[in-house]
């Protein structure tokens, strides 16, 4: 496994050794061991998602509040997504600045996001399973999010803006500037 810096310090793409063959494909997705020795940190995960979404669902940009705030290690299963991270860390000369991968079934890549970070993604593929590893359990109490289209941001989601299905709640996250935020 390789473990790829972004722009931003923290925020790490891994692109894992795949073995195929005739028969198929087999890759180790997760190794404690082997990512703590390819980052300075060290993570424990305690809770795994999955999401299945269509075309052009656009989920984010949510994060949670500190003691509660999580690292979620992303990944697709089925399909492609364009996956966003941004730093809302308030001491990093990075915060407000935002970083984007395509994950696909194909490339098999994973997105660390540590905590401090809004994460959402968009489907890019007719359909999409999304999975992903935290290491804080969801505390809805502490749930937040920044609003997907904040000019501030300036992100490029790679879909059309009437293409997006997006959930009532994500719609009336506050911009950036306006955010509650204690990292």
């Amino acid at each position: 496994m390789k473990a790829l810096k972004t722009k931003i310090e923290g925020l790490y793409v891994l692109e894992p050794d795949i073995f195929g063959d005739e028969r198929g494909y087999f890759f180790e997705s997760y190794t404690k061991k082997k990512l703590d020795s390819l980052i300075s940190e060290e993570y424990t995960f305690v809770q795994d998602n999955e999401s299945k979404s269509s075309y052009g669902v656009l989920r984010g940009l949510h994060y949670q509040l500190a003691p509660y705030s999580q690292t979620k290690l992303v990944r697709v299963i089925q399909g492609r997504v364009y996956d966003v991270a941004v730093d809302l860390r308030s001491d990093s000369p990075t915060f407000g600045e935002w970083a984007g991968v395509e994950l696909s079934a194909e490339n098999k890549k994973q997105f660390l996001v540590p905590k401090g970070f809004a994460h959402g993604f968009v489907v890019l593929s007719e359909n999409a399973v999304f999975a992903y590893k935290c290491d804080e359990c969801y505390n809805p109490k502490a749930e937040r999010g920044i609003i997907f289209n904040d000019p501030a941001l300036g992100i490029d989601w790679k879909v059309s803006p009437d293409d997006l299905i997006i959930a009532e709640k994500d719609k009336k996250w506050p911009v950036i500037a306006e955010a509650e935020m204690n990292f």
